[in-house]
Order: C-alpha cells, then structure tokens, then sequence
C-alpha cells in the first residue's frame, strides 16, 4: 500500500495468533463476573444496592476488553512501516507517552509515562504505532521492571535494530494506596542496547527526555 508516494508496509508480531474467540471472551466475563461476585459476597456488600448490583459484570467487561487486553495477543496492533529513504541517521525519540497499568503483585495500578528512542536502519516505524505498542503491552498484570524489558524486546523485534532505549516513569498505588502510604515517590527503569549503551548517546538520551 502507498502514502503520500511512500510504500507502507504492514506486519504483525510473531506469534500473534488470536488466543481467544467471540464465545471465548464471553466465557471468561462469565466467570470473572461469578468469581467477582463471591470476593463481593465474601466481603459482606450488598449486591441488592442499585449501585452495586451489576458491578460483577462491569468489573469482568473492563478487565478482559480494556485493562488486560494485551493478554490476547490477537488485540496487537497493526504495524505501518516507512522506507528510511533520506538515510536518516540520527535517534528518533518519542517522549511521554502514557502509561497506564497493572501491577501483578496486587492488582492495583500504576501509572506514569514512557519514552522511547532508536537509531533507524532501513525503515522507521509510524509513530503511533509507539504509543499503540505501549499501551498493548501494558494493558496486562505487570511490573515495571519486565514491562521496560518487554517494551525494548518488541521494538528491536519489530524494528530489526539493536539501537533502542527505553525510560519509564511511573506511580505505583501499591506504595500510594496501601502498606508504607508513600503517594510522593516515582519509580524509573531503564533499557538500553546497542549504540546506546555508550554513555555519551546515553546521555544524550537521558538529557532530551529530561529538558
């Protein structure tokens, strides 16, 4: 397919076979949505209340078609890529973009931003396609640490490059909202390959997402 003169060329992920069917996902809200009930039971709310009558259904909805779609491998996103006909050399950087997810230990979320740079070889990638990858790949019980891991495996996948690196800042409400109660302290992790394991392009690096 042709834009604008420029051959875009689409892919998928490997391994992107669909894991669940139409009668899966409703099998999996079904069953959410009974479990759910029991914790409500369990913790003694009144499943009469108008307010909370169909929060069972509501919760299972959001965990399977929104907060954990990226567990259907099915949901990744379609990849556009470009010719990198200019010969364009230097690092492109995507700066925060938003980061919403689930932390696995407790289930409860954390949220912050990520940002992203790599040195193009022969294609580039489009850059929403970044921010859609992100969301993918968060949209799943996670912790940061493997989530910053798995954001530089894909895109040195996808891209076909060594040279990425990836920031993300983040807000955990499992320290804000529970145990230490702690609702000022940020996370950062960090991955770097390639060109930008030398501290000078580091730095670089590190200093335009911080400017």
């Amino acid at each position: 397919m042709k834009a604008n003169g420029t051959l875009i060329k689409t892919e998928k992920i490997k391994d992107q076979e669909p894991i669940t069917t139409g009668d899966g996902k409703l099998k999996k809200i079904q069953a959410i949505a009974f479990h759910f009930k029991k914790i409500m039971e369990t913790l003694e709310l009144n499943l009469e209340d108008p307010s909370l009558r169909d929060t069972p259904e509501r919760v299972a909805k959001m965990y399977v078609n929104e907060a954990f779609m990226g567990l259907d491998k099915s949901n990744f996103p379609k990849i556009s890529y470009f010719g990198n006909h200019y010969k364009y050399d230097e690092m492109i950087l995507i700066r925060d973009i938003t980061l919403f997810s689930y932390c696995e230990h407790h289930f409860v979320p954390f949220f912050g931003k990520v940002s992203i740079a790599y040195f193009p070889q022969n294609r580039v990638i489009g850059l929403s396609k970044i921010n859609r990858i992100v969301h993918f790949i968060a949209s799943k019980p996670q912790v940061q640490e493997k989530l910053t891991v798995e954001l530089g495996t894909v895109l040195k996948n996808l891209l076909d490059i060594d040279d990425i690196a990836i920031a993300v800042e983040a807000h955990h409400l499992c320290v804000a909202s529970r145990g230490v109660g702690d609702t000022n302290s940020v996370t950062e992790t960090s991955y770097f390959s390639g060109k930008f394991r030398k501290s000078k392009v580091q730095r670089q690096f590190l200093n335009s997402i911080t400017s």
